[in-house]
């Protein structure tokens, strides 16, 4: 199974580039955040013609996340069964017996804001919420748009960024959590290219500079970090006309 994640920052913009890595990579699974899109306008025919059932939960302009599979999906669970809010930020949903978990972690705005505040209670409340689904099911993904940078080598200047947004000691303890549960950052399990990164700002150049941040993370389960044979980021998305300001990130699980 070929597993990857993208932040697609508005699936109405990037359908077509959706639509061209879906036949080009041909992933098996993959998890979309920021699809920005009710339920009733997501792009379902044109994916279903690409080879793909779709499990979805959007919203107008926010938000919204999807599963698309190669597989039937059963079990879907969304709305954010463990933080009952109007934010749809998750998604799970069982694929060829591995249990998939999509999420669009909050950005958080700023350390010591409000939004900061909600961004460590959800991942609290995942944090619960994902016990008792890894007591249900060994082998699980947690895949998404993390918003969190787990350490300094995921950051282009480590010390412009301390205790900013995205790196604050806070987010990095939660991150470390998820890790403390069992899951594996399928990233870390191979050697990797120095300066890897997922997200780049529209501004300043800054992916012709390389002036990245890794925030999105594909989480593996022990029983599924031991197949896992390969996992990387497809940074070629990231340089298309009027692209995403994220990269997909994919792992391989034998």
């Amino acid at each position: 199974m070929k597993l990857a994640t993208w932040n697609v920052n508005s699936l109405r913009v990037r359908l077509p580039q959706l639509l061209d890595w879906l036949l080009s990579r041909r992933p098996d699974v993959v998890c979309l955040q920021e699809t920005k899109l009710e339920d009733k306008n997501f792009p379902l025919a044109a994916i279903e013609e690409a080879g793909y059932v779709c499990a979805i939960s959007g919203q107008k302009t926010y938000n919204g996340v999807a599963l698309l599979s190669r597989f039937p999906i059963t079990d879907i669970v969304c709305d954010n069964p463990f933080f009952p809010d109007a934010q749809k930020r998750l998604i799970a949903g069982t694929i060829e017996g591995a249990r998939v978990v999509c999420v669009y972690i909050p950005n958080g705005q700023s350390v010591g804001s409000e939004k900061y505040d909600y961004k460590l209670s959800w991942l609290r409340y995942l944090e619960e919420w994902l016990a008792g689904e890894l007591a249900r099911y060994p082998r699980l993904a947690l895949a998404g748009d993390f918003n969190i940078a787990p350490e300094d080598r995921d950051i282009h200047d480590p010390a412009a960024w301390k205790g900013q947004i995205l790196c604050s000691d806070s987010e990095r303890r939660a991150f470390h959590r998820l890790l403390d549960m069992g899951l594996k950052d399928s990233f870390r399990l191979f050697e990797q290219p120095a300066n890897s990164f997922s997200w780049w700002d529209y501004r300043m150049s800054s992916f012709r500079k390389n002036l990245g941040i890794r925030i999105d993370h594909i989480l593996l389960s022990h029983d599924l970090a031991r197949r896992c044979s390969e996992s990387g980021i497809d940074r070629e998305m990231r340089g298309r006309e009027r692209p995403s300001d994220h990269a997909p990130v994919f792992s391989r699980i034998d």
